[in-house]
């Protein structure tokens, strides 16, 4: 559990940091909401208090600290309130302790919180990367109630704890992903041959085996042959880890488990953290342009409307984290796996430059694909070109169920937003790429009619 006393320090950190506007702002007020324990941020208020600051954006991920993320500031500064929280999951990616209800409720206290405030009309949710998929799925749950997630299609299906949830009154995802499920299935290495052992491998099906196009040093050109390969040994390993996990939880349902509420489940392999992404960070040509035209934010204030192609440069270079319990394997439990990271797909599951095949999007929780159906409040949707996760973007603003849904994407900004330096051939080509993501929140959530 996070502190008042480190909610401070992170505070203190913000207020002294930002650089975008020059408005000092008023010290954040503490909360440590107390009816579970669970939920603790600050919340922050503009000095020139305005029309805007009637408007509440509440900022949490899904598992990392965001207690310091700069839209804390970076939105009080143009005049809105901003609670920015965190719930009580572990920040630890070595580890998961991820439990789809219990971030639910988690926002759920937020978004109450923010209700009973005098000073707030109106209610945002502001999911980034992770928090994208877990605010997208809350609102979906808060609008259309269990119907939302407890079909026959789930793996998994939610509890009645998640009925009457409180629908807030607006979405912005920023670079949210794929889905907590999805980032783990792009995780997995198609290398490993045995579930049980992280030391049983086939090199051959390994991208960094520079006998596929692996490239240590720059952009990875991997083979048409490896490609169908991996994506086909990656369809196989989810397909059967979530027979697996569906036949532990009926033997614990059974009463024949090692205990009689959940069981431990290693994943050799399936770190699901930025640096383990695989294949796709390797080779760039992979999930790096949209199939529509859509605006493209540049650092002079100008806006085109074209194919949007990501700016990335490489990573993950290796090693192979196969072998590592400590970097390479999740950590997680029967149910927790199909309640967060498990997500069905067919036998011609793959990716290519710009879409997926054979994902059954429904069949998991927390997926911004499938969860923007059901949202129907205004919807903002950004992707930042500097990474890969970016192209999301497009996939939800075209199954979003909002009639004022809005998209856009912001030309060299990393996944954190700020500036991606080393996608420039130049310096300054960018320019100041926060500054230019937040005036366009900003601006967007002032748009006279939408929510003043």
């Amino acid at each position: 559990m996070v502190s008042v006393k480190h909610v401070a320090i992170f505070a203190a950190a913000l207020l002294g940091g930002s650089h975008a506007l020059n408005e000092t702002l008023p010290v954040p007020l503490m909360v440590n909401l107390a009816s579970t324990e669970t939920v603790v941020g600050g919340l922050y208020r503009p000095y020139n208090v305005g029309p805007r600051a009637d408007i509440a954006v509440f900022v949490m991920h899904a598992e990392s600290d965001y207690l310091s993320f700069p839209v804390c500031v970076q939105l009080a500064q143009r005049g809105y309130t901003v609670f920015c929280a965190q719930n009580g999951a572990s920040k630890w990616m070595g580890a998961s302790d991820v439990d789809f209800e219990s971030m639910m409720l988690s926002v759920s206290e937020g978004v109450d919180y923010l209700r009973n405030m005098t000073e707030v009309d109106q209610i945002v949710l502001w999911g980034h990367s992770g928090g994208g998929a877990m605010m997208a799925a809350y609102q979906n749950i808060a609008e259309n109630g269990l119907s939302a997630c407890n079909g026959s299609e789930k793996l998994y299906p939610c509890s009645s704890a998640l009925a009457n949830l409180s629908a807030a009154d607006g979405v912005i995802l920023v670079d949210a992903n794929y889905g907590l499920s999805t980032m783990m299935l792009l995780s997995l290495g198609a290398e490993v041959t045995d579930e049980r052992s992280g030391l049983n491998t086939n090199y051959s099906l390994s991208v960094y085996n520079p006998a596929n196009g692996f490239n240590s040093t720059g952009v990875s050109n991997y083979t048409d042959q490896f490609t169908k390969e991996f994506h086909s040994g990656v369809a196989r390993r989810m397909q059967g880890l979530v027979a697996y996990a569906e036949g532990r939880l009926a033997a614990i349902n059974a009463g024949n488990a090692t205990f009689e509420d959940d069981e431990d489940l290693q994943i050799v392999d399936a770190g699901y953290g930025v640096n383990n992404n695989k294949f796709f960070s390797q080779d760039t040509r992979f999930l790096s342009r949209t199939v529509h035209p859509w605006p493209l934010l540049h650092k002079n204030g100008s806006t085109t409307t074209q194919i949007v192609h990501s700016v990335r440069v490489p990573t993950n270079f290796g090693p192979d984290t196969a072998a590592s319990y400590a970097d390479g394997a999740a950590k997680t439990s029967v149910k927790k796996f199909l309640s967060g990271y498990a997500i069905r797909v067919a036998d011609d599951f793959a990716y290519n430059a710009t879409d997926f095949t054979g994902v059954q999007w429904n069949s998991s929780h927390m997926v911004p694909i499938q969860a923007a159906p059901g949202i129907t409040v205004p919807l903002l949707t950004m992707g930042m070109t500097g990474h890969w996760e970016y192209l999301n973007a497009e996939k939800i603003y075209l199954n979003s169920g909002s009639n004022d849904t809005s998209i856009c994407f912001v030309e060299g900004a990393q996944h954190t937003i700020d500036t991606c330096t080393e996608c420039e051939t130049y310096p300054g080509q960018y320019g100041d790429t926060t500054k230019t993501a937040y005036d366009y929140m900003a601006d967007w959530l002032g748009k006279s009619g939408r929510f003043l």
